[in-house]
Formats: C-alpha cells, structure tokens, sequence
C-alpha cells in the first residue's frame, strides 16, 4: 500500500515528540486532543485520535477485569451498607455535591 504522505518527528531526550503538521491536519487535531496509539503484532503502529464518547482502553481493561472477577468469586460481592456510607461522609464534611451539576471549565 502506498502511503498518502510521509511525516517524520524526533524524539528530545525525554521521548517526546511533535506531531507533524501534516498528520495533525489530516487527523483534525488540535492543542489538548489527545492520540490512541495502536500496535499490529507486525509491529506496525497506528495513532488515531481520541474523540469525546470514545472508550478510554485503560477504564475498559479494569472493566473486563471486574466483570472477569464478578464472574468466577461471586461470592465476594457484598450489598453496600449504611456504615460505609457515613464513614464516607465523614471524609467530605458538610459539603454539598450535585452529581448532575456540569463541570466548571476549569475542572473539565
């Protein structure tokens, strides 16, 4: 397969990197996005960007793992009790949280 374009970057001395114009063009990205990386077995490494609604690989792997857990001990899982919720109260005090409140923007 031919490839579209070639790009290249140079790794400083901490591993970091520019994403060249031109990927960062054809993939739409801008300052803050952030990349997947993908490896084929091959060794081939693909990045595509993360877009807003798209599973975080890290929270699915604990996900699968939790559910693999749940699975094979159910016996492990315990009903969420009173005491357990004072004990976490008492960490946060008198403050007030509204789960269905939007983030600030600074907190986004």
């Amino acid at each position: 397969m031919t490839p579209l374009a070639q790009e290249r970057s140079k790794l400083t001395d901490r591993y970091q990197t520019t994403v060249p114009r031109g990927v960062r063009k054809q993939l739409k990205l801008g300052k803050g996005d952030e990349i997947a990386y993908c490896i084929e077995p091959s060794g081939r490494v693909y990045i595509e960007p993360m877009r807003s609604g798209e599973k975080d690989p890290a929270l699915a792997a604990f996900l699968d793992f939790l559910e693999a857990d749940i699975q094979t001990h159910p016996e492990r899982l315990r009903a969420f009790d009173g005491g357990l919720r004072d004990r976490l109260a008492g960490l946060v005090g008198e403050i007030e949280i509204d789960l269905d409140e939007p983030l600030s923007p600074e907190d986004e």
